[in-house]
C-alpha cells in the first residue's frame, strides 16, 4: 500500500466507525437509559468497524485476503478508543484524536496480513 492508500484506509476506518457510533449511542441511550449510550456507541463503532472493511474490499482499497486481519486491527483499535474517550469525557479533544486508534489499528492489521 502506497502512503495514499494508507490515508484513505485510516480516514475511512476511522469516519465509519465514528459516524456509526452517533446513532447507536443515542439509539442505546433511548432503549437502555444511561448505561446504553456507552453500549450503544461500542457495539455501533464494532459495525463501523466492520462495515468499513467491507466496504474497503467493495472499493477494491483491501484485498480479501487482508480483511480479517485488518478488520481485527480496526477491533483492537476501537477498544483502545473508546475506553480512552469513555475515560476523558470531560474534554472533546481526547475522545476526537483517540478515534484516530482504529485506522492506525486497521493499518497495523494490514500490515501484519502482508508481511508474510
Amino acid at each position: 500500500m502506497n502512503i495514499w492508500q494508507q490515508i484513505r484506509l485510516v480516514l475511512l476506518m476511522c469516519g465509519v466507525a465514528g459516524f456509526m457510533t452517533i446513532p447507536s449511542s443515542i439509539l442505546g441511550g433511548a432503549l437502555i437509559g444511561d448505561p446504553g449510550v456507552f453500549v450503544g456507541a461500542v457495539i455501533g463503532g464494532l459495525v463501523g468497524v466492520l462495515l468499513a472493511g467491507w466496504l474497503a474490499c467493495r472499493l477494491g482499497w483491501l484485498t480479501p485476503a487482508h480483511y480479517r486481519a485488518t478488520v481485527a486491527g480496526g477491533v483492537v483499535g476501537f477498544g483502545l478508543a473508546a475506553v480512552i474517550a469513555g475515560t476523558n469525557l470531560h474534554t472533546p479533544v481526547i475522545p476526537l484524536l483517540s478515534s484516530s486508534l482504529i485506522g492506525l489499528g486497521a493499518l497495523a492489521g494490514n500490515w501484519y496480513a502482508g508481511r508474510g
